[in-house]
């Protein structure tokens, strides 16, 4: 029976999918789990495994294109079968998912690019066609650019020119994957989620003095944010009423604390999970971190990897930033973001020092956080920042 091959969906926020490479042309065979070609995702680049073995009877997608997830990408079958069940949407489509980050050339042949009919209705968004009726455009006149020639609302923008358009003249550049899926998870957020914030200035001069104890033995020294990643950690076990999600009729406490931490990247952002945190030392912490970031630059997280987190930190400090707010990305119902550590004046006992500062800010999903559980929650990490000796203790001491 022909297996359909198609782009996947990976993840929730994942609509669409670039196919980078095919590793197989039309007529070789394929296994069952071998790479068919590499994709990118909204957040890495994958291997796309068969999901059947046979031939590889149709290539339909060329390599560089963009397309939406579930949109058929090559039909596998044996080489007497008729596949046009296949190409016509008739038979079920098997997902497809890739584990192996590898590179090879591109050999698949480029499909032919879809052409309108003459005479044809010009499929064009709804929006489209409301702004071309509005400003008295012919769709027939119209190129689109969206799937599959479909004319979207850039497209009538740009018929007028910038002038008529009233859009100043310039280089447009489109999104990225990432770029948008970022745009769909924060506009769904930012909206509906009643956030609100708490600042907090943590002393740390002791977490300092503490890093360089590692420093000065010549092991390993732990980054501010494994520090915050442990510390957060603790201050949830003590506090699970932060460790939540709100669920519409329901708020779920988790009995895990999996913590992300958001990586900057060229295009946007991604934001590996340390899985169990409060079950980890802070050595253990350190080299997962180290390992995931590390990857995650290089784009080859995979899908669980990166979701899943019920608490996340944003850190910002080494690009100077005094302070700034986290916007939650639902589930979560509470992120921090932390500013740089700054040498400032601190009075004391009626005389004025240079003091070691860093200011936190927890954003808090309202539905599920109130103000003094969210108070409660930084005071404990700052008391643990501030004793950073605890860092080290034994999992589970009190």
């Amino acid at each position: 029976m022909a297996s359909r091959v198609v782009m996947p969906k990976l993840t929730d926020t994942m609509e669409e999918g670039i196919l980078l490479e095919w590793k197989k042309r039309e007529g070789d065979h394929v296994q069952a789990g071998e790479a068919l070609a590499e994709i990118e995702t909204d957040k890495a680049v994958m291997d796309l495994e068969a999901f059947a073995s046979g031939i590889l009877r149709k290539i339909l997608v060329r390599g560089g294109e963009t397309v939406q997830s579930g949109t058929l990408l090559a039909v596998i079958a044996e080489a007497e079968e008729d596949i046009t069940p296949a190409l016509t949407d008739q038979v079920t489509a098997a997902p497809s998912t890739g584990t192996k980050p590898t590179a090879a050339a591109s050999t698949a042949p480029p499909p032919a690019s879809p052409v309108r009919t003459e005479g044809a209705r010009p499929i064009a968004s709804p929006r489209a066609k409301a702004l071309a009726a509005e400003r008295g455009i012919d769709l027939s006149t119209i190129d689109g650019t969206g799937p599959g020639g479909r004319i979207v609302e850039v497209d009538i923008l740009k018929a007028q020119g910038p002038a008529m358009s009233g859009l100043p003249a310039g280089t447009d550049q489109p999104l990225t994957l990432m770029r948008k899926a970022i745009a769909r998870a924060t506009v769904q957020s930012k909206a509906p989620v009643p956030h609100f914030y708490l600042t907090r200035e943590i002393d740390m001069e002791a977490a300092q003095q503490f890093r360089e104890q590692f420093k000065q033995r010549r092991q390993p020294h732990p980054s501010i944010t494994d520090l915050l990643i442990k510390a957060s950690a603790m201050a949830l076990t003590k506090h699970p009423e932060i460790n939540v999600s709100y669920l519409g009729d329901v708020i779920r406490t988790y009995g895990r604390i999996d913590i992300g931490v958001a990586v900057g990247m060229e295009d946007g952002l991604i934001t590996p999970v340390i899985r169990d945190c409060g079950a980890k030392t802070l050595e253990a912490i350190m080299a997962e971190s180290r390992a995931l970031i590390e990857r995650a630059k290089q784009k080859r997280l995979q899908p669980q990897e990166y979701t899943g987190a019920t608490f996340s930190i944003s850190n910002l400090g080494m690009f100077d930033v005094d302070n700034f707010i986290a916007v939650l990305i639902p589930p979560q119902a509470a992120s921090l973001a932390v500013g740089a550590i700054r040498e400032v004046p601190v009075v004391a006992a009626g005389s004025v020092r240079v003091g070691r500062r860093m200011q936190v800010t927890l954003s808090c999903d309202h539905r599920a956080i109130d103000g003094v559980m969210g108070a409660e929650f930084l005071k404990e990490l700052q008391r643990i920042l501030e004793h950073p000796q605890e860092l080290v203790a034994p999992v589970g001491a009190p």
